[in-house]
């Protein structure tokens, strides 16, 4: 489905991705793991569209989304849920949601924005409550919701649990999951390695910009150096 070839992205003279190449395929959820700065979220945001890439290739079923803008790379199918959530903080619930769906012309917004509030009961509670007013975990609920009113088929979740209590992190990763049962194919980025492997089928481990190492997300939580690394264990 997605397809990441010798990827280079700077900031300025900063190389900060150098040559990455990794691969999502439909359905299934990967995660890119990683210590602050490794690159993880430079990725996203190339993929989104809001980096430009010096070289390289991200191409989406075969498509090429290299200068791209960020609201038509959305109108081909992928979303982005950033870190920090990045919502409307003076907007309501509802009309961050009817943002989310700013690209499309369907009569079906409103169907969706039930299937939202099916998937997050608590922003029906809230609907016209003003975003900024809600709690960290009802605002990445949000943002995840604004996400999905765009009818992604691949779903771009920059540290969905960063800053939430462990009750809530756990109620966001069996979300995660939901929506990847429900037909998105998920790519995450997550501090919580554990968290991440336990839920996704294959990962990627970056180090300062290059991919380090790969594999079935079994095999990585096994790994001695993710482990130690990534998973807090001596």
């Amino acid at each position: 489905m997605l397809e990441v070839r010798d990827l280079h992205v700077y900031y300025g003279e900063i190389h900060a991705l150098k040559g990455i190449s990794f691969t999502v395929r439909q359905g299934e959820i990967v995660t890119l793991l990683g210590n602050n700065g490794a690159g993880k979220t430079t990725t996203l945001r190339t993929l989104s569209g809001l980096l430009t890439a010096r070289g390289g290739d991200v191409q989406l079923e075969g498509v090429s989304l290299l200068g791209i803008a960020p609201h038509d790379v959305v109108g081909k199918g992928i979303t982005h849920v950033p870190e920090g959530r990045r919502i409307f903080n003076r907007l309501t619930v509802v009309e961050n949601l009817e943002m989310g769906a700013y690209t499309r012309g369907d009569a079906g917004i409103d169907q969706d924005m039930e299937h939202v509030f099916t998937v997050f009961p608590r922003l029906k509670e809230r609907r016209a409550q003003i975003a900024g007013t809600l709690s960290g975990g009802e605002q990445q609920m949000l943002a995840i919701g604004r996400a999905l009113m765009a009818k992604p088929r691949l779903l771009l979740l920059d540290e969905p649990s960063m800053g939430l209590a462990p009750v809530l992190v756990e109620q966001i990763f069996e979300t995660v999951l939901t929506i990847n049962r429900q037909g998105v194919t998920i790519l995450l980025v997550e501090q919580n390695a554990a968290m991440a492997l336990s839920i996704a089928e294959r990962g990627y481990v970056l180090e300062t910009g290059r991919l380090a190492l790969e594999g079935p997300a079994r095999e990585l939580a096994d790994n001695p150096e993710v482990r130690r690394a990534y998973l807090g264990e001596a």
